[in-house]
Parts: structure tokens; sequence; C-alpha cells
């Protein structure tokens, strides 16, 4: 039966943080740029947790990574509520066609 280790727990993250780049760069809803967003902060959890379970780091890693999930929320929170005052505004959540903000 195989192992786990670092190594498995490494590609996993860099196939969630691949998936979260090419979220953010090909799509063009806001709320697909902040799921890809929350992508790459999930990619750097796994990381926290698989140096803090391998390494020396006691339970550090994993207080960074709630740390981490704290700040995702708020994030999330708040880039919600931004989406939803500019779809009020304009109509439309596509970052590619709200470019006047002043209005």
């Amino acid at each position: 039966m195989a192992q786990v280790g670092l190594n498995h727990f490494l590609v996993i993250s860099s196939i969630l943080f691949c998936f979260g780049i090419f979220g953010i760069i090909t799509r063009k809803n806001a709320v697909m740029v902040l799921m890809g967003i929350e992508l790459i902060l999930n990619s750097a959890n796994i990381n926290f947790i698989a140096f803090a379970r391998y390494g020396s780091f006691g339970f550090q890693g994993q207080l960074i990574a709630l740390f981490v999930i704290v700040l995702a929320a708020a994030e999330a929170a708040v880039a919600l509520a931004i989406v939803l005052n500019i779809y009020k505004t304009f109509s439309n959540v596509n970052v590619d066609e709200i470019d006047n903000l002043k209005e």
C-alpha cells in the first residue's frame, strides 16, 4: 500500500494553484474570478498543513491555515458586496466591461 507523503500534497496544491490562476486569467465574470482566488488560498492552506505535518513546525501551520480561512471568508464577504453593488449599478458583473466606476 502506498504511503501519502509530502510530494502528494505539493502536487495537489500546485494543481489547485494552477486552476486558480487559470480561473483568474480566463474568466470574465467577477464571481468566477473570486472563485479562482479562493482556489489559490486553498492551495496555500494545503501547503501550510502539509509542511506542518511533515516538517518540524508543530501547530504553526494549522494556525496560519486557520488565519487564511478567516481572511478568505472576510475577502469573500467584502468582494461579494462589491460585486452586488457593481451589478446594481451596471446590471453586469463582467470585469472587462466595467471600466467606468465613477458615474
